[in-house]
């Protein structure tokens, strides 16, 4: 929960009503309205990118962390999701990606989202480390990993350009 958002975890029910496209199973799950896009072919991709038996098989594992971003004013609506590619591995380090739908971007809802994810991350005892990806062209992403003190750590060429790799500790940051 930040001041403007309700950041609503994931469940399996939750993840099988948005797969089947059960639009009103899947409202009446967040208690909120979704927008007429939501969710789009790219956040099924990146946030459902395990099987749904393997989901089922371990929610704990692999919906570890992942939310979806209820703005409450004037009433609830899907802004958008933050999701981690499971939980923490052997060193300590999970992944985070998040989205925000277009007509409620450039208005910090991705700053609030991700800022709460990944303190509710690092304040988990097994976590030592949070990284992220995005295109060096992905300007508002960077700024915000930037913000909370993410720092490059490594780059990589893909074919939609140069990937930035990004990673924070505990110590670095900030909100």
């Amino acid at each position: 929960m930040t001041e403007r958002l309700e950041m609503v975890p994931m469940t399996v029910e939750l993840v099988e009503a948005v797969l089947d496209g059960r639009r009103a199973d899947t409202e009446k799950l967040l208690g909120a309205k979704m927008p007429n896009a939501w969710p789009g072919r790219a956040l099924v991709e990146r946030a459902f990118l395990a099987r749904l038996d393997a989901v089922r098989a371990d929610p704990e594992h692999r919906l570890w962390g992942d939310r979806v971003a209820l703005s409450l004013d004037p009433s609830p609506r899907v802004i958008g999701s933050v999701v981690f590619h499971g939980g923490p591995d052997e060193n300590g380090i999970v992944e985070v990606a998040y989205g925000i739908e277009e007509e409620s971007q450039r208005q910090g809802f991705g700053f609030e989202a991700v800022s709460a994810s990944v303190a509710w991350a690092l304040a988990e005892p097994r976590v030592r480390a949070v990284r992220a990806s995005t295109f060096t062209w992905h300007f508002a992403s960077c700024r915000i990993l930037e913000k909370l003190g993410f720092r490059i750590v490594d780059r990589e060429d893909d074919l939609l350009g140069e990937m930035l790799k990004y990673e924070v500790v505990p110590s670095a940051f900030r909100r």
